[in-house]
């Protein structure tokens, strides 16, 4: 017993530091030498430490599983190795290691905007908000202001994404972002007007892969807004399996008219298309259409091969056999989006994106560019719902009162409050952490997959919980509901993209697990390759990789990682950065162990999937937090807000890894991963209700910390506008609170009698108990607030709305 414990101790140790196979199997013939072990327990040990450290024994027993290897792994697409090759690996692969560098994490660069940049979002950003009025956009105009279409295009802000030799803004992501989220604070379809032309599209397409004709010819106009770009791939019967649309083209010899010059051109070779697409947004109103697209040359015209694959091609709206002009009606947007069909139309070859050189490459393009896009439009306009929420809620629930206290002073209310912040402060932490990334050059495909899912189900639950708090007066539609339009425009960021369901189900795990891991894709490339040598080294790797996760998974999680390394000037966050290490192990253990019991089945057991997908995101959000409140110079005004955000983050991971270990199929395996993830149960405890309390407090003061958090949005500089009434109600219903205060003191002693506020504040003012400018003070508080809480009403026909409110102020 004493030898096996020595054994396990030194074993555990050596493991724990990720030694070298040799290294672990002397510390095993210690372990057993200091135990004084009989000679016959040497046995196991010495056979296991040769097949692991002789190379004869290792390779003789890597060539067969080599081979059983080579006959288990299911083939993989094209489509899927698309995907899984698309973009790179950055933080997520250190999550992956189970031993994160933290020093890297703390060297990533801060994200700023440039001057030129802020001036931008300064001026004609600030202008174009402005211009937008949300409820006549959707319940009279249905579509922006033409003042509104024409600024957009005047002023450059289609070409964020451009290169300035081709005339564009060329802004960094993180300022395309920014952009992006101040307009959706303002009106969420002009945001969406916005972030198309600049996100996957033509001008991203034609900037990587366009030839030298296409780029001088487009990207220009693309700029200028002189063109009007939408993108075509979802089709009804194609939704998130983008790799089975039905719509194809077969090359063959035709003829047709240049739509730019009118030019005529006979007997050409090209391509006969016949699409039906939906849900294309700009489609309405686009002059250019990029088209997805299933691509055959039967009559090998091309060549020998006849299935080439999906291709991408710029077509003209007005090339004849192009319909567009109808419209779909999204919830609470009036985006123009619409479908597009035709059918044996007509176009050239070099009408490919990118010429004939990348027809059948058009599936790599369109993952490869998703990568960045999804990184910026959704999560953005997620954080935008987030900051519009907690700015206008936080300030709501102090001027709102009921018996005698402000409505956000009660603990329903101040969970929930507190929970809009935190939110908010997770999607814009990780968003900055993930446009850190691609303005490093970096294309993170899993990350992106992470913030389109996470950030999009924050804003669900950040919106449903402001609307839960405002009660009634989120519920009236009209000019002063504030939450009614994002509200009711949760189902399109869900469902774009990559549906949520989808993208948690399956692809954030099942392109990381293989992605990120640091040895499967090199396992799975060397059995495809039938490299032998190449194997032996990634699988020899993985096993030791493995085995050490198993001893580190265990001691970090006796001891909730208490005894790790944090970084250096992490006073604050030295506890967090221990805890994900200890979870980072855990995830290393229980994705090696999911991925060995269930093998290629894994990709079908979604909940599974979906989970271990969960622990990896919340790490990542996790990091993102600490990386945030850094940034910022861990100001102690947020300290409240970072602690309740990465607790939360870190109990969510805690909790994903338990709903793994009951569910997971081979039950034994389970019990034994239980032991070494969670020995002692959940050791990670859900932020407390006091910290919930004081985030709550420190928002409704509208100071340093809300400040922050709503930095960037747009709020109207005057209280005729709803959100603009907020902080001057605000500042004036706290201004007031001492007379308020000595009123009640005075009706509860009996000294002002009248039946109603109103009545008794003039009769104090009669008294002599207040003064006149207490009493005009008093005044302005009270039609502030009134003006904050009261709703819209209208006509019988609900066309004719009352602006006039305050007249009707009986009491």
């Amino acid at each position: 017993m004493l030898s096996l414990i020595l054994l396990l101790v030194l074993v555990g140790i050596a493991a724990y530091f990720r030694s070298p196979a040799w290294l672990i199997s002397l510390a095993a013939v210690v372990g057993l030498a200091l135990g004084g072990a009989s000679w016959w327990a040497y046995i196991p040990v010495l056979v296991i430490a040769a097949a692991c450290c002789l190379p004869p024994a290792r390779d003789f027993i890597l060539g067969r599983i080599f081979g059983i290897y080579k006959k288990i792994t299911p083939a993989m697409s094209e489509t899927e190795a698309d995907a899984i090759n698309a973009g790179t690996v950055w933080w997520d692969g250190e999550l992956f290691s189970g031993k994160p560098d933290f020093s890297k994490l703390k060297a990533f660069p801060t994200p700023s905007l440039s001057a030129e940049e802020q001036a931008f979002i300064d001026g004609p950003v600030e202008e174009l908000c402005k211009m937008l009025d949300d409820w006549k956009m959707l319940h009279e105009t249905k579509d922006l202001p033409p003042e509104a279409w024409q600024f957009i295009k005047d002023s450059g802000i289609l070409g964020m994404i451009i290169k300035k030799e081709y005339g564009g803004l060329e802004f960094s992501n993180y300022a395309h972002a920014k952009v992006v989220m101040k307009v959706a604070t303002r009106a969420g379809s002009a945001a969406v007007t916005v972030m198309v032309p600049n996100s996957l599209g033509p001008g991203e397409l034609l900037q990587h892969y366009g030839t030298e004709a296409q780029k001088n010819y487009y990207l220009p106009r693309l700029a200028k807004g002189l063109e009007i770009p939408c993108f075509a791939l979802t089709s009804p019967h194609a939704g998130s399996d983008a790799g089975s649309i039905p719509d194809f083209g077969v090359v063959c010899k035709g003829s047709y008219t240049d739509p730019t010059t009118g030019e005529q051109h006979n007997d050409v070779l090209g391509i006969r298309i016949s699409w039906e697409k939906r849900w294309i947004t700009l489609a309405p109103v686009a002059t250019v259409l990029g088209m997805a697209f299933k691509m055959y040359d039967p009559d090998g015209l091309l060549g020998d091969k006849k299935d080439i694959g999906i291709t991408c091609a710029l077509i003209p709206t007005h090339h004849e056999g192009v319909e567009i002009g109808r419209r779909h009606f999204p919830g609470g947007s009036v985006f123009m989006n619409g479908p597009t069909w035709g059918k044996d139309v007509f176009i050239p070859l070099d009408w490919i994106i990118g010429g004939v050189d990348y027809a059948g490459k058009g599936w790599q393009m369109l993952v490869e560019c998703l990568s960045v896009g999804r990184c910026i439009s959704l999560p953005a306009n997620s954080v935008a719902a987030g900051k519009m929420s907690s700015y206008t809620t936080a300030l709501y629930a102090r001027i709102r009162d009921q018996f005698g206290l402000p409505i956000g002073k009660f603990e329903g209310v101040d969970e929930a409050l507190s929970r809009i912040g935190m939110y908010t402060y997770q999607m814009e932490a990780a968003q900055d952490l993930a446009l850190t990334a691609l303005d490093s050059g970096e294309k993170p495909s899993v990350i992106s997959a992470i913030l389109k899912y996470h950030n999009t189900e924050r804003m669900r639950k950040t919106l449903n919980d402001a609307m839960d708090i405002h009660g009634g007066r989120a519920v009236v539609l009209g000019p002063r509901n504030y939450l009614a339009a994002a509200y009711q425009a949760i189902p399109v960021a869900i469902t774009v993209e990559g549906a949520n369901i989808l993208t948690r189900s399956m692809i954030i795990f099942g392109q990381g697990a293989i992605r990120c891991h640091p040895f499967v894709l090199k396992e799975m490339r060397a059995a495809m390759d039938n490299d032998a040598k190449a194997f032996k080294k990634a699988f020899g790797g993985h096993l030791h990789f493995a085995f050490t996760n198993a001893f580190r998974s265990f001691w970090l999680s006796l001891t909730n990682g208490a005894f790790t390394a944090a970084p250096q000037g992490s006073k604050e966050t030295a506890r967090y950065y221990r805890q994900m290490t200890r979870l980072a192990a855990n995830f290393a253990l229980v994705a090696d162990m999911s991925m060995f019991s269930l093998g290629g089945s894994l990709k079908f057991k979604e909940k599974i999937s979906a989970r271990l997908g969960d622990i990896l995101s919340n790490l990542f959000i996790a990091s993102a937090v600490l990386k945030r409140f850094e940034n910022q110079g861990s100001p102690k005004e947020d300290l409240a807000i970072m602690r309740y955000a990465v607790e939360q983050a870190l109990y969510d991971a805690q909790t994903a890894l338990d709903g793994l270990l009951r569910n997971l199929p081979m039950r034994p395996l389970a019990w034994v991963l239980r032991v070494l993830a969670m020995p002692l149960g959940h050791n990670i405890s859900a932020p407390a209700d006091k910290l919930a309390s004081r985030v709550a407090d420190d928002m409704m003061k509208n100071e340093g910390m809300l400040e922050r958090l709503s930095k960037g949005m747009f709020v109207p500089d005057n209280e005729e506008e709803a959100i603009g009434l907020l902080p001057i109600a605000h500042a004036a219903v706290i201004a007031a609170e001492p007379v308020e205060k000595k009123l009640r003191n005075l009706t509860r002693k009996g000294k002002l009698v009248q039946p109603s506020p109103a009545l008794r504040l003039q009769e104090a003012l009669d008294n002599g108990d207040i003064s006149q400018a207490e009493f005009d003070q008093v005044t302005r508080a009270r039609q502030l607030k009134r003006n904050v809480i009261m709703v819209d009403d209208f006509d019988m026909m609900l066309s004719q709305h009352d602006e006039k409110l305050l007249e009707r102020h009986v009491f």
